[in-house]
């Protein structure tokens, strides 16, 4: 006796899920408020301090608690009801965001650093919280679509936002109304998300072979730790998704030193150059669904990722800005399926009571080789130039890409506890 695997949803189909909508709608309209806190806050930095050491120390502040706090919040967010979280999250960051108002009015500098600090750690809980949630409410077929729409949103509300901090820089001088409209994006973002039950936020109970919860936070890292080790899945999406930031850190830090210094192109292309990667991100979406309909998650992943290390490689040698542009676009179509297929990774082959300690590690990993590398690509960027460091993090994301097929082989099993939902998906 047979059982048909069911078709792979489209973004139509997910949108079609009440609930689904609900954190997709309050997501989209805090990324883009998101998009207008962080360009405005290096925006007033530099005005204050005209220091690019202090817009260094800015980008540390947000940087840290997604490799410190982050890997604490996903033990709680294993414990305590994922929406209760989300709710939580959205009315402290609102608070946050509107002290970075009267922050900017008094021209406390130290006091924006703090409250980066805190708004970014306060965000550590939420992103695993609504990554863990999402599985409760879209069926599994359905994820891929769900999680590249997720990332179209958080592109598009970059894009967004940025373009209303900039024309808000330039109009106000006070520069805090930007942070007030960002307030109020979490309190929309809260409304909406009180609409989804709770019950599909609550934690199901352990299931027999799982044990007991551990007890204190330590242990419970060191069994989130042990779940991930104990999957080929995760323990390759991990593994390869920290060593391709080992060179996608270095090639961010110094993409505007290749464009400005190398190629000698006018800074006013860099806004085209973003728009055409951000373009093909957004379009990428579309397909993620029809990708899953032929391709394992980790096959997309592994291509994906070798296809990225080629495009640096090329753009180690490109000597015309239409070079770039051409590269970047095609990098955008490999970098929304990598993203939705590592987010699905996490959502199919853990546990609905493991979810947030898995996606915490994993962005714990991700985040600190990132760190690592744009600190030591800034150093190696005087000492071997730009395109050596370019080509050094293109080798390094092939190496990524063939560690994840080594890992990878044998695929994708859904866990034990999860063959039997506690709930139905769609609410």
């Amino acid at each position: 006796m047979t059982t048909d695997t069911p078709r792979p949803m489209g973004i139509r189909d997910v949108l079609r899920l009440p609930a689904y909508r609900n954190i997709i709608g309050g997501q989209a309209i805090s990324d883009i408020g998101d998009g207008i806190t962080l360009l405005l806050l290096l925006l007033v930095i530099n005005h204050l301090t005209g220091s690019m050491t202090a817009l260094a120390l800015m980008a540390i502040a947000e940087a840290v608690p997604q490799f410190t706090v982050g890997l604490v919040a996903g033990v709680y967010v294993d414990r305590w009801n994922r929406r209760t979280v989300m709710l939580a999250a959205d009315a402290l960051r609102a608070v946050v965001v509107v002290l970075f108002a009267v922050a900017v009015m008094a021209e406390l500098v130290p006091l924006l650093y703090l409250l980066a600090f805190v708004q970014s750690s306060i965000s550590t809980f939420f992103r695993p919280a609504r990554g863990a949630l999402v599985p409760r409410i879209v069926p599994r077929e359905g994820l891929p679509a769900a999680n590249s729409l997720a990332q179209a949103s958080q592109t598009i509300g970059f894009v967004v936002g940025s373009g209303i901090a900039g024309l808000l820089f330039g109009l106000f001088s006070t520069n805090a109304i930007g942070f007030l409209i960002d307030g109020a994006t979490f309190l929309v973002s809260m409304a909406l998300v009180a609409r989804i039950p709770s019950a599909l936020g609550a934690i199901p109970p352990a299931a027999p072979h799982e044990g007991r919860p551990a007890g204190d936070v330590r242990r419970s890292l060191l069994e989130g730790f042990a779940i991930v080790r104990g999957s080929r899945a995760l323990g390759g999406s991990m593994i390869a998704a920290a060593v391709s930031m080992l060179g996608l850190g270095a090639v961010n830090v110094l993409f505007v030193p290749l464009i400005v210094g190398e190629l000698r192109v006018s800074p006013t292309w860099m806004a085209g150059i973003e728009a055409a990667q951000t373009a093909a991100m957004i379009l990428a979406a579309g397909v993620v669904a029809v990708l899953a309909r032929r391709f394992a998650p980790t096959t997309i992943i592994s291509v994906a990722l070798a296809g990225i290390g080629v495009l640096i490689g090329l753009l180690a040698g490109a000597v015309e800005v239409w070079q770039v542009l051409a590269v970047l676009f095609a990098v955008g179509w490999l970098v929304t399926p990598l993203q939705a297929m590592l987010q699905t990774i996490v959502q199919t082959a853990s546990t609905d009571r493991t979810r947030g300690r898995v996606a915490s590690l994993i962005q714990a990993s991700m985040s600190t080789a990132s760190v690592v590398s744009m600190a030591v690509g800034g150093i190696l960027g005087d000492l071997i130039g730009i395109r050596a460091v370019y080509l050094a993090a293109a080798a390094i994301v092939l190496l990524a890409a063939g560690i994840s097929v080594i890992l990878f082989r044998g695929g994708v099993r859904r866990p034990a506890a999860d063959a039997a939902p506690e709930m139905p998906a769609a609410a």
